[in-house]
């Protein structure tokens, strides 16, 4: 990685302002070093696109004297050698993102070389239908260690709240560090005090029991697939996947644009949900609430999450009355606002108000405050 703490003032002005203030900035005493020579040209292989349109010639393709030129595999090499790991996160977004390189996700070796990581999950779940053979199979591999990352990252945030409380008035033979019960375990040893040596010495260690709930209840989590939620569909496949392994829940997944399906057989697996989400179209709420409807057995005992931006794309009237169908059965409902890349909501709040009027609660909750609702609403 080149540093630039001893580069020039006007290096790294013309690493800024590009190649067309050559001329200028020579005029100033300045021309490029070695060293900054090899930023400019990883920066203007990406950047330089930014001409294309503005009637500059020679922004792209332009002829050069130098002995080699940057393909999209070696500028990449050369990005990750030459910049911090934060830069080279930033480069390779505006690559994606801002000027439509799909060549990364869809060359097995340029792919290979990217950073794993959400923005590139998100890329990835958006041209899934573009990629075949080798890229595919590449692609779920980057795709399942996205979301292993998320979901250990997940799981310390949300399994301690839905375990189970701990039980003081029952002990239990199984060492478990957060379970300890320290005051007990120095009076269970108190007759083995060393007087000589006025130390405790501790012959048996005693464990708190954790209260385990026997009747399931039934978690539907029903999650909006539209253009606009990709990351409220990663999360949800994540948590869906984290609520399935616990005891207390039986969880159901339906994901919904104008069409609805089912993938509660798919919940322990939440990379296969991913690679089956359709993004794109239109919104039917409505139609979705009236699918999971029938999914209900025991409506005093199920939660349905709502997890959408509230813009109904269909008749409001119709999900309005299915809301309220619902909140009659004794459903407990929540409708989850889409989040932003800030964790800031961005949803119809009329639209959200109507259903609260109805007995849906409404909230904007990360996923570790929502297991901390589902287990006030099951306690």
């Amino acid at each position: 990685m080149i540093g630039v703490s001893n580069m020039s003032n006007l290096d790294r002005w013309r690493l800024i302002l590009g190649k067309y203030s050559d001329e200028r900035l020579r005029e100033a005493g300045g021309g490029l070093s070695d060293g900054s020579r090899r930023l400019d040209e990883a920066l203007e292989f990406l950047y330089g696109r930014e001409y294309q349109g503005r009637g500059l010639r020679g922004a792209l393709g332009s002829g050069s004297l130098a002995p080699s030129q940057l393909t999209l595999v070696t500028w990449l090499s050369e990005v990750r050698e030459l910049f911090p790991k934060e830069t080279v996160e930033v480069i390779e977004k505006h690559a994606l993102v801002r000027y439509e390189l799909t060549e990364l996700v869809t060359d097995p070796k340029t792919l290979e070389g990217l950073e794993p990581n959400q923005q590139l999950l998100r890329t990835l779940l958006a041209l899934r239908g573009h990629l075949k053979g080798e890229v595919l199979d590449l692609a779920r591999r980057i795709i399942k260690k996205v979301v292993d990352e998320i979901r250990r990252k997940l799981e310390l945030e949300v399994r301690p709240s839905l375990v189970g409380q701990r039980n003081r008035f029952r002990r239990s033979s199984i060492a478990i560090a957060k379970n300890f019960d320290a005051l007990g375990t120095v009076r269970q040893n108190l007759k083995h005090y060393d007087q000589e040596h006025q130390k405790l010495v501790i012959e048996q260690l005693r464990f708190f029991e954790r209260n385990s709930r026997r009747l399931p209840w039934d978690i539907i989590l029903c999650v909006d697939q539209s253009g606009s939620m990709l990351d409220s569909v990663i999360h949800s496949a994540v948590m869906a996947g984290i609520l399935a392994k616990l005891p207390a829940f039986r969880v159901k997944l339906v994901i919904f644009d104008t069409n609805v399906i089912d993938l509660s057989g798919h919940v322990e697996d939440p990379v296969e949900i991913l690679m089956r989400v359709q993004l794109g179209g239109g919104t039917d709420i409505g139609q979705a609430i009236r699918y999971c409807t029938q999914l209900i057995e025991n409506p005093h005992r199920t939660v349905l999450v709502l997890i959408t931006d509230f813009c109904e794309g269909a008749q409001p009237d119709e999900l309005v009355r299915a809301v309220k169908k619902l909140s009659e059965t004794r459903v407990k409902m929540l409708g989850l606002a889409a989040l932003d890349g800030q964790t800031q909501p961005v949803y119809d709040r009329q639209m959200a108000m109507r259903l609260a009027e109805c007995g849906m609660e409404i909230a904007a909750l990360t996923p570790q405050r929502l297991s901390h609702w589902l287990v006030k609403v099951i306690s």
